[in-house]
C-alpha cells in the first residue's frame, strides 16, 4: 500500500462517515501512517461530496505533506467513493461476530478489526490499543476459517464474540470522540455534488437497454449487420495515441534509488524492454530518454518493426510519454507490508510488481522469479492469496519474515539489472 491515499467509509454511531487513510509510506528513513485529520482530530464527512470539497480547499491537515496529496486534490468527486473493500461497518461488528464463522464473515470481521486497530494506533486511542493488546486471541481471525473448525474452533469463535460484545461499546465511544467534521466551502461542495450527479447520470446512460428482436422479423439480421458495421467504424475512429499505434508502452518504475522512465513491448508472449542482454535502461527524465532513442539502435527494442517510427519522432522532438496507470510500478515498501500479512499489502500494487519482475526476468532469460513465486513456495502462496483472496481458502500464517526476505531478494536482483542511463 506504500505511496497511496485510500478513501474509506466508516459506519459509526452518527452514521456512515467518509475520510481518507494513508497506509504506511516512507520519507527517507522515517515511516508514517495517517488519516485525514489534524493533530488529535480524525476528520469524517457525511458525504463523498463534502470530503471532495474539503480536500480541494484545505491544506492544513496531516495528509497535506503526503507524496500523493496533490493527486488526491485533483480527483473527480466520484473517484473518492470508497470501494467495497474499504467500507467498514464498525457499528455492526458485534452482530458480525455473533454469526456463524463462515469465510466471508471472518474476512469482514478481520477487515473491521484491522482498520479499528490502525485508527487506535495512529490516533493514540488508549481504549482501543488496550482492547487489542489485552486480547491477543483476536488475531485468530487473520488465518481464515482454519482456527474455527471443530469443537475447539467453535469455542474460540464464541470467546471472540463475547469479548467483542463486552468491550465494543468502549471502542466505538473512543472512535466517536476522535471524529470531527470540519466546515467545508459551500461553492466547492456544490461543484462536487454536481460531479457526483453527472457521474451517476453517465452510469445510467451506459447501462444497455434490452431491445427485444422478433425472430420472425426478416429485417432484424440486416439491422444487426448495420450495427456491427457501425461498431467497427467507431472502433476505427478510436485514437490509440502514438504509443498504442506502435505497440510500445512507456513505463514508470519507482525503486528505493529513484524514479525511472523506460519502454517495454511484447513480441508474442515475450517482454522486450529498452535495454540489452537482460539489462533494462532507466531514464530520470523524458528529455534524456528521447535523446537516447534518437541516437541509439544498439538495444533490444531496435528489432521491433515499429521502432523506426519511434526514432523518427525522437529525432523530431515530438515524443511525449503519457504513462498509463497499469504501467506504473512502485516497488518500495512491499517487503515491509508483507511482514504484516496479506491484508496489509495493496494487492494491485503487488500484482503489478509481480508483472514487472516476471517480465524483467523473462527478458534476462532467468527462471528465478517463476521459481520463487511458484504456488508451492511460501512467497508464491502468499502472493497468490494476496492477489486472489478467497475467504474460504486457508490463509498464509505468519510470521512472514522468510516471505519478506525472498521478496527483497527478487527486487534486489531486478534493481541490479535496472541501469540508469540518463
Amino acid at each position: 500500500m506504500a505511496g497511496d491515499i485510500v478513501p474509506i467509509e466508516l459506519g459509526l454511531t452518527d452514521g456512515n462517515l467518509f475520510t481518507l487513510w494513508a497506509p504506511r509510506w516512507r520519507e527517507g528513513d522515517d515511516e508514517w501512517e495517517a488519516f485525514l485529520g489534524l493533530e488529535d482530530d480524525l476528520y469524517g464527512f457525511d458525504s463523498v461530496a463534502a470530503l471532495a470539497a474539503f480536500v480541494r480547499t484545505d491544506d492544513d491537515n496531516d495528509l497535506a505533506d503526503h507524496p500523493q496529496w496533490a493527486t488526491i486534490t485533483e480527483l473527480q468527486a466520484d473517484e473518492l467513493i470508497p470501494d467495497e473493500k474499504h467500507s467498514y461497518d464498525l457499528i455492526g461488528v458485534p452482530e458480525l461476530a455473533a454469526e456463524d464463522p463462515r469465510g466471508q464473515v471472518i474476512a469482514e470481521l478481520e477487515d473491521a478489526l484491522e482498520i479499528t486497530r490502525i485508527i487506535g494506533e495512529v490516533c493514540d486511542l488508549t481504549p482501543i490499543t488496550k482492547f487489542f493488546t489485552a486480547n491477543p486471541i483476536l488475531g485468530a481471525v487473520t488465518v481464515g476459517t482454519e482456527n474455527f473448525q471443530g469443537r475447539d474452533g467453535v469455542d474460540l469463535w464464541v470467546r471472540i464474540g463475547r469479548l467483542i460484545a463486552k468491550h465494543w461499546d468502549d471502542v466505538i465511544d473512543a472512535l466517536d470522540d476522535v471524529v470531527t467534521t470540519p466546515d467545508v466551502d459551500a461553492a466547492a461542495l456544490s461543484i462536487a455534488e454536481g460531479e457526483l450527479d453527472a457521474a451517476a447520470s453517465a452510469e445510467d446512460e451506459d447501462e444497455p437497454e434490452f431491445d427485444p428482436v422478433d425472430p420472425l422479423d426478416e429485417d432484424s439480421d440486416a439491422d444487426s449487420d448495420d450495427d456491427d458495421d457501425d461498431d467497427e467504424d467507431d472502433a476505427d475512429d478510436v485514437d490509440e495515441g502514438f504509443w498504442g499505434e506502435v505497440g510500445i508502452d512507456p513505463i514508470r518504475i519507482y525503486t528505493d534509488t529513484g524514479e525511472y522512465l523506460t519502454l517495454r513491448c511484447y513480441l508474442g508472449d515475450d517482454a522486450v524492454f529498452l535495454g540489452a542482454k537482460g539489462t533494462i535502461y532507466g531514464f530520470t527524465s523524458e528529455r534524456a530518454l528521447t535523446r537516447y532513442l534518437a541516437e541509439h539502435n544498439d538495444h533490444a527494442l531496435a528489432r521491433v518493426s515499429t521502432y523506426g517510427e519511434v526514432q523518427a519522432m525522437a529525432n523530431a522532438g515530438e515524443l511525449t510519454y503519457d504513462v498509463l496507470p497499469e504501467n506504473v510500478y512502485a516497488l518500495p515498501g512491499i517487503d515491509e507490508d508483507i511482514l504484516d500479512g496479506p491484508r496489509r499489502v495493496d494487492s494491485r500494487q503487488l500484482d503489478l510488481a509481480v508483472e514487472l519482475l516476471s517480465d524483467a526476468a523473462d527478458f534476462a532469460d532467468l527462471d528465478s522469479v517463476d521459481e520463487a513465486l511458484g504456488t508451492t513456495t511460501p512467497l508464491g502462496w502468499f502472493v497468490d492469496y494476496t492477489v486472489k483472496p478467497d475467504p474460504n481458502r486457508l490463509a498464509p500464517s505468519g510470521p512472514f519474515d522468510n516471505e519478506s526476505e525472498s521478496w527483497r531478494a527478487l527486487v534486489s536482483d531486478f534493481e541490479e539489472r535496472l541501469v540508469r542511463r540518463g
